[in-house]
C-alpha cells in the first residue's frame, strides 16, 4: 500500500507538468481549431531559459520561473505574428506543416547554441518528509502546488475577465465576434501567450524534477501532453487537466508495476483505445458546424 501511495504521488508530480503543458494545446486548438505541434519545443526552451538564468545569472527559484514564463511567451507571440497569422484562412494542413517546421527549427536552433545535454543546478533545497513509510519531498510539493495555482489562475482569467469572455466568444463563432468589435487578434495573441508562458513553467518544473535537459527534450514530452489533451477532450481547458493526471497516472503505475519498456506503448494505446469508444475525448463535445 505504502508502495503504491509513493508512486501516487511520482504520478501527481509528472501529471501537474504534463497537465500544463497540455492547456497550452487546448488554448489554441479552441481558439483556432489549430494544433501547435510547436508547443513542446516551447516547454523546451522554458527549460533552457531556466538553465540559462540559474547557472549564468545566478537567480533564485521566483525570478528563474518569471523570466522563464516571460521569454517562452514572448517567443509565443512572436511565432503566432510570424508563422501562423498569415495561415488562418489557408488549409488546416498548411498550419499542421508550419507548426512542424517551427518546431523543428527551435530544435537545431538550441542545438546549434548548445549541443550537449545540460544538468540545471538546485532552485530549492529539496528536503524529504516521512509519513509511515511514505516519502514526500519538497520538490514534489512545489511543482505539484505551483501546477495547481496556475491551473486556478488560467481558470480564473477564462472565466471572470473580459479577455477570457472574449476568448470563450471566439471559440463559439470566431466569424460573428469581430463584428461586436472584439479584438480577435489581440484576442489570440494574449491565448498563445498565455499558453506558451504556461509551457515555460512546464519546462522549469521539469528541469528540476529530470535535471539532465537537452534540445530534443520536447519531442515525446509534447507528444505525451497532446495525448493527455485529446483524453480529456481537446478544446476543453478542465479536460486538458484532468487528461494530464490520467497520462501521468498510467505512465508512472505501468513502470512500477510491469517493465518500463511498456510505458510508452500503454500510454499511446491509450489515446487509441480512447478516441474508439469517446472519439471527443472525456469532456469534449462535437463542435455544431454551420452551414
Amino acid at each position: 500500500m505504502i508502495y503504491f501511495l509513493q508512486q501516487a504521488l511520482n504520478a501527481l508530480q509528472l501529471g501537474s507538468i504534463y497537465a500544463l503543458i497540455a492547456l497550452g494545446y487546448t488554448m489554441v486548438y479552441g481558439i483556432l481549431t489549430m494544433i501547435n505541434f510547436a508547443h513542446g519545443d516551447f516547454f523546451m526552451v522554458g527549460a533552457f531559459i531556466c538553465f540559462v538564468v540559474v547557472t549564468f545569472l545566478q537567480l533564485p527559484f521566483l525570478p528563474a520561473l518569471i523570466l522563464s514564463m516571460a521569454g517562452v511567451t514572448i517567443l509565443g507571440v512572436i511565432v503566432e505574428r510570424i508563422a501562423y497569422k498569415p495561415l488562418r484562412q489557408a488549409p488546416r494542413v498548411s498550419a499542421i506543416i508550419t507548426a512542424l517546421g517551427v518546431g523543428i527549427f527551435l530544435e537545431n536552433f538550441t542545438l546549434a547554441l548548445n549541443p550537449y545535454p545540460k544538468h540545471i543546478p538546485a532552485l530549492i533545497a529539496n528536503l524529504n518528509w516521512t509519513f509511515g513509510g511514505l516519502t514526500i519531498s519538497s520538490l514534489q510539493c512545489t511543482i505539484v502546488v505551483l501546477s495547481v495555482v496556475l491551473m486556478i489562475v488560467l481558470h480564473l482569467i477564462v472565466k471572470y475577465t473580459k479577455v477570457g469572455m472574449a476568448m470563450r466568444a471566439i471559440s463559439w463563432d470566431k466569424n460573428v465576434v469581430p463584428l461586436m468589435g472584439v479584438p480577435v487578434n489581440t484576442v489570440i495573441s494574449i491565448t498563445f501567450a498565455i499558453g506558451s508562458g504556461l509551457g515555460g513553467a512546464a519546462g522549469m518544473m521539469y528541469g528540476m524534477a529530470y535535471p539532465v535537459i537537452d534540445p530534443y527534450m520536447g519531442i515525446m514530452v509534447g507528444w505525451k501532453a497532446f495525448i493527455s489533451a485529446v483524453v480529456g477532450g481537446i478544446g476543453n481547458i478542465r479536460g486538458a487537466m484532468v487528461g494530464g493526471y490520467i497520462l501521468g497516472a498510467t505512465e508512472i503505475m505501468v513502470a512500477a508495476f510491469f517493465p518500463s519498456t511498456y510505458r510508452d506503448f500503454v500510454a499511446f494505446s491509450l489515446l487509441i483505445v480512447l478516441l474508439i469508444f469517446r472519439p471527443y475525448g472525456i469532456f469534449g463535445k462535437p463542435r455544431i458546424q454551420k452551414v
